[in-house]
C-alpha cells in the first residue's frame, strides 16, 4: 500500500535526520547547529501537517513510523519501544510476564493454541494444543480488531475464562485458569543421553539464564554426567552479563571472556569470570546452526577460543554487535547498538557491516576471502573473524524436502497431531514413540484429502525454460519436449510423501509427540535421528579424535 504525499514527506524528514550519522562534521559546534537545524524542521513539518492535512492524524502512530523508518537506516537491533510496547520489552529482558503459558495462533479467523508452556496455569488446567478459543471472559474473538493476548494476559492470582472448542466436539468448554507470573526458561531441557553423557538445551539468556545451566549442569553431574553435549542451536541471544556467566562455568576465575569496543570510549570494557568455575576438564561438544546469534556465539567462541570444547554443526549467525537500552521520555525507551564485541583470541565475528550499504540500502556478509585469521589461546588453532563461528566439526544440514516444508508450513502435520491425540489418549514415552508403517500409510490416505500444495524445483525451472523459450520465440519447435518433461516432473502427492518417508515420518513423530509431552518430549524423541547430537555423540566416544581438534591436529 502506497503512503499518502504528507506521510511520505514526514518518513523523508525523518530519514533526513537519520541520515545526519553518515555526514563527517569536523566541529563539534556544527554538528549540534545540524541536529537541532533539522529537528526544528521535522518538527515544524509536522506541525503544518497537523493543522492543514485533509484527514486526522494520529499523532503516536505517525511518530513511530518515522522513527522506525529512521532506524532501519542503521542495524535491526537498535529499535525504539513506544510505551505500548514495554510489556513485551520487559518480557524479552526478564523472560516473566503475566499470563497462563499459551501460544496462540490465527488461523483464518479461529484463534488456535498453538503452543503450552510446561509448567504453566494453561498446562495445568488441561488446555490441549490444538484447542481453538472462542471467547475469553465471554468476549467473542472473531471480531476484528481484538488481540486475544491482551484479553488472556492479566495480573497474578486474577481468573480468566476460556470459552474453547475442542476436536472431536461440537460442543463448547469453559476453562477458568488462574493468571500467574509466566517464566520462559532458558534452559528448556537437560537430562542425560545415555550413562555418561549430558545433554543441556539453552535457548535464551535472559536474566536467570547462568543461574539456570549451573543447576541443571550441577544436578547432571550428580546423575553420572562425565562429557556435556551444550546445545546453543536457535538460540538468538540476550544479555551480555548472562554470557559472561555462563563461560565463567566452565573457565576459571579471572580469564577473559569478552572486551567491548564503541564510540563511547568509557563504556568500552573487558569482562572476566568472577567466580570459580565449576568445572575446568569435562570434555564438551557445543551444537551451533545460522541461528546461533550474539550471546550464544560468545559462549560458543569463548569456549572454542579457549579451546575448552569442540564446536559441533553449522556456521553460527555473526552477530558481533552490543546494545544498551536509554530511557526515553513518556515511558518509552530506545535499544541502540554502542559497541562491537571482541572475544578472547582477538576476532569479531560480526558478519554484516551495516555502516557500508549497497546503492539500494541492501547489506551484505564479508565475503569469507576478507576473513581475517586468529590464534586460539591454548593451542593455536587458526580461527576466523567477520562471519559467524566456524565449528570445528561441520554436520551439514539437508534442506527438508519440498512436500516436507509444504505440510509443515501448511499446517498438515499440526492438524494430524491433533486428531491422532483425540484417538490416541495415550502413547509410549517420548523416547520409544514411533509411528508404525502402517500409521504413517493412514496419515498419507489423510493428507492426500487436505488443501495443501508446493512447486519442486525443478518445476519451477521447468516454468522458467518454458517462458524463456516463449519468449525467443523457440517454443513451438519444443513444445511436445516440454509437454512430456512436465508431464514426468509433474509432482505427486502421495508418491512424494512416500519417496521422502523418513524424513517426513520423523517430523511427524515430533509434532504428535508435543502434544503429549510437550517440550521435553520434542527432545526426548529427537535424540535418535538428529545428526549434530548423533555427531556429537560419535565425538564424545571417540576421545583420541576429540583431543586432536582442540591441538589443531584435526
Amino acid at each position: 500500500m502506497k503512503l499518502k504525499r504528507p506521510y511520505r514527506a514526514l518518513l523523508a524528514t525523518s530519514a533526513l535526520v537519520g541520515s545526519l550519522s553518515l555526514a563527517s562534521f569536523t566541529d563539534q559546534g556544527e554538528r549540534f547547529f545540524e541536529i537541532a537545524k533539522n529537528l526544528d524542521i521535522y518538527a515544524t513539518l509536522f506541525k503544518e501537517l497537523n493543522r492543514y492535512y485533509v484527514d486526522e492524524i494520529n499523532p503516536n502512530r505517525t511518530i513511530k513510523m518515522s522513527i522506525d523508518a529512521m532506524l532501519k537506516s542503521f542495524d535491526p537491533y537498535t529499535v525504539f519501544y513506544a510505551e505500548d510496547d514495554i510489556e513485551d520489552y520487559m518480557t524479552m529482558t526478564t523472560g516473566k510476564y503475566n499470563g497462563i503459558g499459551i501460544v496462540t495462533g490465527n488461523r483464518s479467523g479461529r484463534i488456535t493454541v498453538m503452543a503450552i508452556d510446561e509448567g504453566t496455569p494453561a498446562e495445568k488446567s488441561g488446555l490441549r494444543i490444538g484447542d481453538e478459543i472462542v471467547k475469553v471472559d465471554g468476549i467473542e474473538l472473531n471480531k476484528k480488531g481484538i488481540d486475544p493476548g491482551k484479553l488472556i494476559k492479566g495480573q497474578t492470582g486474577t481468573l480468566v475464562k476460556l470459552t474453547v472448542k475442542r476436536y472431536g466436539s461440537n460442543k463448547f468448554e469453559d476453562i477458568s485458569v488462574t493468571r500467574d507470573v509466566v517464566k520462559m526458561k532458558n534452559v528448556t531441557y537437560y537430562g542425560m543421553i545415555n550413562d555418561e553423557v549430558g545433554y543441556i538445551d539453552l535457548k535464551d539468556f535472559n536474566t536467570t539464564a547462568a543461574k539456570e545451566v549451573r543447576q541443571a549442569f550441577a544436578e547432571l553431574k550428580e546423575k553420572g554426567m562425565k562429557k556435556l553435549i551444550l546445545d546453543l542451536r536457535e538460540n538468538p541471544g540476550g544479555l551480555l552479563n548472562m554470557a559472561v556467566d555462563i563461560c565463567n562455568i566452565f573457565l576459571p576465575k579471572d580469564s577473559e571472556i569478552v572486551s567491548t569496543k564503541g564510540k563511547v570510549e568509557e563504556w568500552n570494557k573487558t569482562y572476566s569470570g568472577v567466580k570459580a568455575a565449576v568445572d575446568v576438564d569435562m570434555p564438551i561438544s557445543v551444537l551451533t546452526n545460522s541461528r546461533s546469534a550474539s550471546a550464544a556465539e560468545i559462549v560458543a567462541g569463548v569456549i572454542q577460543d579457549y579451546d575448552r570444547g569442540v564446536l559441533v554443526g553449522q556456521r553460527s549467525y555473526g552477530k558481533g554487535l552490543v546494545q544498551i537500552t536509554r530511557d526515553l521520555p513518556y515511558n518509552t525507551k530506545l535499544k541502540v547498538t554502542t559497541a562491537k564485541y571482541y572475544i578472547p583470541s582477538g576476532r569479531c565475528i560480526q558478519a554484516i557491516d551495516y555502516s557500508h550499504r549497497n546503492p539500494d540500502g541492501s547489506v551484505g556478509k564479508l565475503p569469507d576471502s576478507l576473513m581475517t585469521a586468529f590464534k586460539t589461546v591454548r593451542s593455536g588453532r587458526t580461527v576466523y573473524d567477520g562471519g559467524g563461528i566456524l565449528p570445528d566439526v561441520e554436520v551439514e544440514k539437508p534442506t527438508p524436502a519440498v512436500v516436507t516444508q509444504s505440510l509443515s508450513g501448511r499446517l498438515i502435520l499440526f492438524d494430524y497431531a491433533i486428531k491422532y491425540h483425540f484417538e490416541h489418549p495415550t502413547i509410549k514415552p517420548a523416547k520409544e514413540f514411533s509411528l508404525s508403517d502402517a500409521e504413517y500409510q493412514d496419515f498419507v490416505k489423510w493428507a492426500a484429502t487436505q488443501t495443501f500444495d508446493y512447486t519442486t524445483q525443478a518445476e519451477k525451472d521447468l516454468n522458467e525454460l518454458e517462458a524463456s523459450a516463449k519468449k525467443e520465440r523457440y517454443y513451438d519447435a519444443v513444445a511436445d519436449q516440454l509437454k512430456v518433461l512436465r508431464t514426468k516432473l509433474s509432482h505427486n502427492k502421495e508418491a512424494d510423501m512416500m519417496k521422502f518417508k523418513d524424513e517426513i515420518k520423523t517430523a511427524l513423530e515430533q509434532e504428535i509427540v508435543v502434544h503429549y509431552y510437550l517440550q521435553k518430549g520434542t527432545r526426548e524423541q529427537s535424540f535418535a535421528k538428529d545428526p549434530e547430537i548423533q555427531a556429537a555423540l560419535k565425538l564424545l566416544g571417540d576421545m583420541n579424535r576429540y583431543n586432536n581438534i582442540l591441538k589443531g591436529k584435526k
